[in-house]
């Protein structure tokens, strides 16, 4: 019986142009999936006008949080590769999985609270903010809760990283088995995402900024415990959604 490999190039040498550029795409799927974004996103900047483009530029050298956060980002994703690191990951997650009593109120309680970070949740506060009037913030929430989950979609698509109940048994699952893949967490992307976006339009205090990214923290938390993601997972989905935040801050500037 012939090999996977060497059945495939027969056919694809019938195939036109078309043909094998589709095949191709269905193999190499992750990766086709990086390019077409970054395809995408040159030919967006490219389309912009020379003004604006400059104006976000201004605004990203002057936020140089980003760059560190970005940085941060990519040293987490290439940490994964670490198999000491997967120990220490697997450590803290069963240490908040499992240490300790669990009685079904704190269940419950947790449960609840990692729902902050669902879509669901982000888009009744959108209305909420709509129907209040606020319509540019509900319209920068949704845009920027939409586009945060296609990058998360992406990046786990490209890492492929399975979720720590696969690999360890012994885990306890609170509520609904999670499906798709672990890194980043995106339930802790969109509460970050969050935080910094209102504590940027709001202009509030140092107490209720505190508040708002403890909130955003226990929804992290909450992920470990309810059996969804590693810590690591957490650690870059916080990142990537205060990153989020701060771009939605910069766009926010330019229109006004």
């Amino acid at each position: 019986m012939q090999p996977p490999d060497e059945m495939r190039l027969p056919r694809a040498r019938n195939l036109g142009a078309w043909g094998r550029l589709t095949l191709w795409v269905s193999l190499n799927r992750p990766f086709a999936w990086l390019v077409g974004i970054t395809a995408g996103l040159v030919l967006f900047l490219a389309w912009l006008p020379s003004y604006v483009r400059m104006f976000f530029w201004r605004r990203l050298q002057a936020q140089p949080v980003l760059a560190s956060m970005t940085l941060g980002f990519s040293l987490l994703a290439l940490s994964l590769l670490w198999s000491t690191g997967q120990r220490m990951d697997a450590w803290a997650f069963l240490f908040v999985n499992l240490r300790g009593r669990h009685p079904p109120w704190l269940d419950s309680m947790m449960g609840g609270f990692t729902q902050i970070g669902n879509g669901i949740v982000i888009a009744v506060l959108a209305v909420i903010l709509f129907l209040g009037g606020d319509h540019l913030l509900a319209y920068g929430l949704s845009l920027g809760a939409l586009t945060l989950w296609l990058v998360v979609e992406l990046v786990k698509a490209l890492v492929h990283r399975g979720r720590p109940f696969i690999r360890m048994t012994q885990a306890r699952i609170v509520g609904r088995r999670a499906i798709g893949r672990s890194f980043p967490s995106g339930h802790t992307s969109q509460a970050f995402f969050m935080a910094t976006l209102m504590a940027g339009y709001f202009h509030v205090g140092l107490w209720a900024v505190c508040l708002l990214y403890a909130i955003a923290l226990l929804v992290g938390i909450t992920r470990m415990y309810v059996g969804a993601h590693y810590p690591r997972d957490v650690l870059a989905g916080a990142i990537l959604g205060s990153a989020w935040g701060l771009l939605g801050g910069i766009i926010y500037g330019y229109v006004l």
